[in-house]
């Protein structure tokens, strides 16, 4: 059936609304196929503003895998803000791509990438407006298939009612079976209609399709079962790990925004995974082995992606960059290539036992010398030993130290509040170690133009992690240590002023901490704070704990458990937790053996033993690589970023190809 363009309908509106740029399209090396040479339909979704969406790699990445395909079209939406919402509601305007103005609901597949928990009212939202039924069991085969993926992902049971399928891990490659299996099933006349296309999907062993998974509950609210329904479903569904990255080098033609965006910069993933074992850290636990692109391929990406957007900074990102075996050798030789043209480099926030100057430098000299961010996460050495966070006090200021006596006057420190085991004492270090910061500083400086700012982020337990047994810190006692901790700071009249301090209460972790170790009966409280008006609860102008709060209480109502159960609880290791069926690799006894770790070592912080990098120690048998079959993929690969060589300026202006020649 032809489908036509909502955009005449839309446009109406658009003049009756904020940024309405952002629902145009038509940006730089985006994408319009045609639809009835499609064979296969994607719509793309990241579940938040497009301010936010649109820089997000993951989406970015499948939407250039996808259109590449003969016969596969793939176009992008993301959540629209409320006042357009009201409008579309009024005018029966569905939820549109901004590619092509193409109805949501008129595509084969919707898939809706979650790098948070707080964007499930957002997909229900953009469920109903695309007239796509809430939940998965009343849908037919005129809808697309609903599948989520993403770091929430990795727990997908509070939102299993409203999806037909989840995928675990990288996208790259399992997109294209998924695109495979939907060709075939289209192909052969639609046989068994949504019900084999979603089982087919489901024996694969490669998505989880939670329609063909029971769960039970025992007397005491906890699981007592999972169960598969159907023969031919695996009791245990795997993650996907794509294993070379350099036969990914995506995105090879970054979107341009047309509206301003949280991040402007063409941004080139150096590698995969980490290692580090940080306790506390799903990303780095769920997204193992490290991977790392070649040197080679990070300059072929880099170069091709200044050519075809001509942003001014390439963004260097993993979790921890600074760990590539080349990093010294990729920030000078992209320093060197684009010095003329002033194109600046960038890392995320970089590890206190990581960073040195000469990379710094790099990284700077074709741009402007901002701050320095670290994250010590733990205020005290205690709760660096519980979080397996191997960074001493000695080895932050002798850092800082090093990086004010080169020029920088600016530092920005990330801690966490709420961590396990974690004491008053333990979050007034952080004050201690600012001052000590600043003095080092001061002293290292000669210059009393020194700042240090002091983020903090409340902790909550992540799902395949040592922590998924951890209880979680109410957030009265949350909000009660922070206080102190900023009365601290500001009492200090030698050091208080130099001190930036930024947090954020504990009543939206709490929630975050439902979602994120909630199970199938947490669907009930965010379809009742959907209809009662949630939306983007990621933003604190929108995010209502009232709301949430009374919608639970009256959601779980009569099932034995409530907030707390999930939340502020501690687990032992028979409770059978939600994601025990979903496979991330990780040894269930190793997470276990390390969580007993965590607290030995807050019981005796000299006894403790750190859990070292695998990369470059012997196996600390995870599992992941025995697992799922995969294994570390380091450097140094021994090539260098040349031979081309500098011969001028062009990549900034636009010109490209002009600013580099091959070398002898």
């Amino acid at each position: 059936m032809p489908v036509e363009s909502i955009f005449p309908r839309l446009e109406a509106l658009l003049p009756r609304v904020q940024k309405p740029i952002q629902y145009i399209g038509g940006e730089l090396n985006s994408t319009v196929k045609d639809w009835d040479a499609a064979e296969v339909r994607w719509c793309l979704m990241y579940p938040d503003a497009y301010e936010v969406g649109l820089p997000n790699q993951g989406v970015q990445i499948l939407y250039e895998v996808l259109n590449e395909k003969d016969g596969v079209l793939a176009e992008r939406t993301y959540a629209v803000w409320p006042d357009l919402e009201a409008l579309m509601r009024e005018h029966g305007v569905p939820q549109f791509t901004v590619d092509a103005h193409r109805p949501v609901g008129a595509f084969d597949l919707f898939g809706v990438s979650f790098s948070t928990e707080l964007g499930y009212t957002n997909l229900l939202n953009a469920l109903d407006l695309a007239g796509i039924p809430i939940f998965a069991r009343d849908r037919d085969e005129t809808h697309p298939v609903v599948i989520a993926g993403g770091h929430a992902a990795f727990n997908p049971e509070p939102i299993a009612d409203f999806l037909d399928a989840a995928v675990l891990g990288d996208g790259e490659e399992v997109v294209g079976a998924i695109t495979e299996v939907v060709r075939e099933w289209k192909g052969e006349g639609s046989p068994g209609g949504r019900d084999e296309l979603l089982l087919r999907l489901a024996v694969s062993g490669g998505v989880y399709v939670p329609r063909f998974y029971d769960v039970t509950y025992g007397p005491d609210g906890a699981i007592a079962s999972v169960e598969p329904n159907h023969p031919d479903v695996p009791r245990r569904v795997r993650k996907h790990t794509v294993s070379d990255l350099d036969s990914w080098p995506y995105p090879r033609k970054l979107l341009v925004p047309l509206a301003e965006t949280v991040h402007e910069r063409f941004s080139v993933e150096i590698f995969r995974g980490c290692t580090r074992g940080c306790r506390f850290c799903q990303a780095g636990m769920i997204t193992r082995p490290v991977r790392e692109r070649s040197i080679t391929t990070i300059g072929a990406m880099v170069q091709a992606g200044l050519e075809n957007t001509g942003f001014e900074e390439v963004g260097l990102l993993s979790l921890s960059s600074a760990d590539h075996s080349e990093i010294g050798e990729v920030a000078k030789g992209l320093a060197d290539r684009y010095e003329a043209d002033k194109i600046s480099l960038s890392l995320p926030s970089t590890r206190v036992d990581a960073f040195n100057v000469t990379l710094a430098e790099e990284l700077t000299r074709n741009g402007r010398r901002s701050g320095l961010t670290f994250a010590p996460e733990g205020g005290s050495e205690r709760m660096r030993k519980v979080i397996n966070k191997m960074v001493t006090e000695e080895d932050l200021i002798r850092t800082v130290t090093t990086a004010y006596a080169h020029g920088w006057r600016q530092v920005k420190l990330y801690f966490m509040c709420g961590l396990p085991t974690e004491t008053d004492e333990d979050v007034l270090q952080i004050a201690e170690l600012a001052k000590k910061v600043i003095q080092a500083g001061r002293d290292a400086s000669n210059s009393r133009d020194i700042r240090c700012t002091v983020s903090i982020g409340g902790f909550v337990p992540k799902p395949h992690t040592p922590f998924q047994w951890a209880a979680q810190l109410d957030h009265e006692t949350t909000d009660a240590r922070l206080k102190k901790l900023r009365d601290t700071v500001r009492e200090d009249k030698r050091y208080g002023r130099a001190i930036g301090f930024r947090y954020h209460d504990g009543k939206p972790g709490i929630v975050e901490g439902l979602l994120s170790r909630g199970d199938r009966r947490v669907g009930a409280v965010i379809e009742a704070v959907w209809r009662d008006g949630g939306r983007f609860d990621g933003w604190s102008e929108h995010f209502s704990f009232d709301r949430w709060m009374r919608c639970a209480d009256s959601a779980l109502a009569g099932t034995g458990v409530d907030v707390a159960w999930y939340t502020t609880r501690e687990r032992d290791f028979d409770e059978i937790l939600p994601w025990d069926h979903l496979d991330s690799g990780l040894d269930k006894d190793w997470l276990w053996d390390d969580w007993q770790e965590a607290l030995a070592a807050a019981e005796d912080p000299t006894s403790a033993a750190d859990v070292e990098d695998c990369r470059w120690t012997p196996c600390f048998d995870c599992g992941v690589c025995n697992t799922l079959g995969t294994a570390i993929e380091v450097g140094p690969t021994g090539r260098t970023l040349l031979p081309l060589s500098v011969v001028g300026s062009g990549v900034g202006s636009g010109v490209g190809s002009g600013a580099v020649q091959a070398g002898t």
